[in-house]
């Protein structure tokens, strides 16, 4: 999907919000998109979205299944959490009995399981908050879109949406996001961009590894002249390890992403230890795939 010449204003003679602008969206990626407020960035969400329609200007190609979270939840909605996560998931497609397994595993999750039958209007703004993010995820869109996602989450809920948008870019998604916080998935972003003087420019990537939180070691070992495969979740860094093994380190965000993909991976790499780097803050626990080492000639 690309947007050409692309500009939005509201009403017929109101002011350019956007105006020349020109993006293209690649295939698993993360892009982050910044700028001071009120300069267009959730506009500029929004038409990624297909919630709003250029003013002028072009969006080309085939739109990917997508996914929004916006700025502000509309809770005053006639559902409970889990009500109104099945009605979208519906919506996407997904059968009655699939969209309420998913439903109860993203709640779960986010740790919102116990409110699963509060009405919207009753809950607090964080775990509004969670639904919200959970309705975007449990259809595995294609091209997720996160407009200040991250807001009003607690800090465990924000770390597993950090691990869930590494793992829909591990799965071929593009994400975009608009943060406040400059350090939110510092060292991931594949490309930044930022909004000013209604067009759009590119921005410097933080360096890898840079205020990207916790890191963690993987210490892994694969068949003879077998190498790891490529595109690896979170790009990891690689070393030579003991006795044959690679020493892989990687953010924490992306390590259970990068865990699943060795692991499932063909012929599956064996997983000896996975430990944090020393003087970086504790890696939180992994969200379902397993980290138990595997010998060399136990199937994982």
């Amino acid at each position: 999907m690309r947007l050409r010449g692309v500009g939005r204003r509201y009403g017929l003679a109101g002011p350019w919000v956007l105006r020349g602008v020109d993006l293209g969206l690649p295939a698993r990626a993360l892009v982050r998109i910044e700028g001071a407020n009120g300069t267009g960035k959730s506009t500029l969400l929004r038409l990624l979205a297909g919630i709003d329609a250029p003013t002028e200007g072009r969006i080309c190609g085939d739109r990917p299944r997508t996914a929004y979270v916006p700025e502000r939840f509309p809770a005053a909605l006639p559902f409970t959490a889990a009500g109104y996560l099945v009605h979208l998931g519906r919506i996407h497609g997904l059968r009655t009995a699939e969209a309420a397994g998913r439903a109860e595993a993203w709640l779960t999750r986010f740790g919102a399981a116990g409110h699963a039958r509060t009405p919207l209007a009753e809950l607090s703004k964080g775990t509004g908050q969670k639904v919200a993010v959970a309705q975007a995820l449990l259809a595995e869109p294609e091209l997720l879109v996160l407009d200040e996602a991250w807001t009003g989450l607690d800090t465990a809920a924000r770390d597993e949406l950090d691990r869930a948008v590494a793992e829909r870019v591990a799965a071929g998604a593009t994400v975009v996001f608009v943060d406040h916080d400059p350090r939110r998935l510092a060292g991931a972003a594949d490309r930044a961009y930022r909004v000013e003087g209604h067009g759009l420019v590119a921005a410097p990537l933080a360096p890898a590894g840079a205020s990207a939180g916790p890191r963690v070691r993987i210490e892994v070992a694969g068949p003879p002249g077998t190498s790891l495969p490529a595109g690896l979740p979170g790009d990891p860094a690689q070393e030579a390890g003991e006795a044959g093994a690679l020493r892989l380190t990687v953010a924490a965000v992306h390590s259970d992403a990068l865990l699943s993909a060795l692991l499932t991976a063909r012929p599956p790499w064996h997983i000896r230890r996975l430990t944090p780097v020393p003087g970086d803050v504790a890696v939180p626990a992994a969200s379902g795939v397993p980290v138990r080492p595997t010998a060399p000639d136990e199937a994982p």
